[in-house]
């Protein structure tokens, strides 16, 4: 049986946007995201969070960071009964940082690999899931992936609609603009008690 997901960006969707996460106490939920992810849980959606993490490919941090960020985000969601059923991370760039972190993936968004993968391993249904991020990239990688996509206006979610988003065709707009992550659960769960 096929199952259904909300894929969720990590920086500005979940967390707060503050560029590079090079030391875990830069992260922090934004106000509501744990609660939201609790409702993600309790309809029996799968939460898995799809990153991209370049820092990594840039040599800002390591992968031991990245991995230390992700048990504390686990940790802080679990504190307000909240959790993820994955995390999945692109750390590659194209054109920076030296072999195996520079390369042209099929995982960093917007290209759909993340999401691909995480489907695959979960046994999700990609055309009856949603991806929720804050950027022309998450709403691209929702599409290439089939998934529904979501805008969230924190992190750079308002200022992509203006500049990125709201400019380009059709193939790149969001099934839904919310202004947070909880607006968006609520929508994703609205439609899921429609279907």
């Amino acid at each position: 049986m096929s199952r259904r997901a909300v894929f969720l960006d990590r920086d500005g969707t979940v967390t707060a946007e503050v560029g590079y996460v090079t030391a875990p106490d830069q992260l922090r939920l934004l106000p509501g995201s744990a609660a939201a992810i609790r409702r993600i849980n309790e309809a029996g959606l799968l939460a898995i969070v799809v990153t991209n993490q370049s820092g990594v490919a840039r040599g800002l941090f390591d992968e031991g960071l990245v991995d230390e960020v992700h048990a504390l985000l686990r940790r802080q969601l679990a504190g307000e009964g909240a959790r993820l059923d994955g995390i999945y991370v692109c750390a590659h760039h194209p054109s920076l940082g030296e072999p195996p972190w520079r390369q042209d993936c099929d995982c960093r968004k917007p290209k759909p690999g993340l999401l691909t993968r995480a489907a695959r391993e979960h046994g999700v249904e990609l055309a009856s899931s949603y991806m929720v991020g804050d950027s022309a990239r998450d709403l691209e990688a929702a599409r290439r992936a089939g998934a529904m996509p979501v805008l969230v206006l924190t992190g750079y979610g308002r200022d992509d609609l203006r500049d990125r988003i709201g400019p380009l065709g059709m193939d790149a707009q969001p099934a839904y603009v919310a202004e947070d992550l909880r607006d968006a659960v609520e929508w994703i769960l609205s439609m899921e008690a429609r279907s």
